[in-house]
């Protein structure tokens, strides 16, 4: 991937990153998954291989951000996913789009409530994942695990994080890494839910995807009508 992106020696390094509980909450899934993955190798013999850094950021805005961007100076990933919870979701939903603005319907776990401030003044109204969105949520699909493009990843801490990342990326000398964001639902290990282990599979799959991925993302129907 060049002298940029990767790790100083040794395998490559991808960079997940999930929040610390929110609220009254007492856990939260995107940083459990965050943690299960911290320190693994994925990939084998038929795919890149690399090394998992796992990393737990504050529900807080402009605070979390910092985080994010120093670990991302600090290891020189190769692929970045941040991770968030979207508590009214039912899927792993892989974002497509993050858009300047900061309009928060309740203070962040500092206490924080921006309302309609940019992430960056002067900045693009949006930037794009450089992920592979499609390919990620077929190949979740592929493995029974249900998965979705979403157009939306809100206007709170997790659409901050993800505008900032890719802001930051895009300004990166080349060979940038691929990074985008993807959201989680509470686990449930119901029927009609998803478990932790098959969250932290999904993320595991979006790896190995995002690794292996060359050329345009996949040309299927994936929009919303409303």
């Amino acid at each position: 991937m060049g002298s940029r992106a990767g790790s100083k020696g040794g395998l490559p390094v991808v960079l997940v990153s999930g929040f610390e509980p929110f609220g009254a909450d007492s856990t939260n899934p995107s940083a459990e998954i965050a943690r299960r993955l911290d320190g693994r190798q994925v990939g084998d013999a038929a795919h890149p291989q690399a090394r998992v850094r796992g990393i737990e950021l504050p529900c807080v805005f402009g605070m979390a951000l910092d985080h994010l961007l120093a670990a991302v100076e600090r290891e020189r990933p190769v692929v970045v996913i941040a991770l968030g919870l979207a508590a009214s979701r039912h899927d792993i939903s892989v974002e497509r789009v993050a858009i300047n603005i900061d309009d928060a319907r309740i203070p962040d776990n500092a206490g924080c409530q921006p309302i309609d401030r940019p992430v960056r003044a002067g900045g693009p109204v949006a930037w794009w994942s450089t992920l592979p969105v499609k390919g990620i949520v077929a190949a979740i699909r592929g493995a029974g695990i249900a998965a979705s493009v979403s157009q939306t990843a809100g206007t709170f801490v997790c659409n901050h994080v993800f505008y900032g990342l890719a802001d930051h990326v895009a300004a990166l000398p080349a060979p940038r890494p691929r990074a985008g964001f993807m959201h989680v639902p509470w686990p449930a290990d119901d029927a009609d839910g998803i478990g932790l282990d098959a969250m932290t599979e999904a993320v595991r799959i979006a790896i190995v995807t995002s690794l292996c991925h060359e050329g345009p993302d996949l040309q299927r129907a994936e929009g919303a009508v409303d």
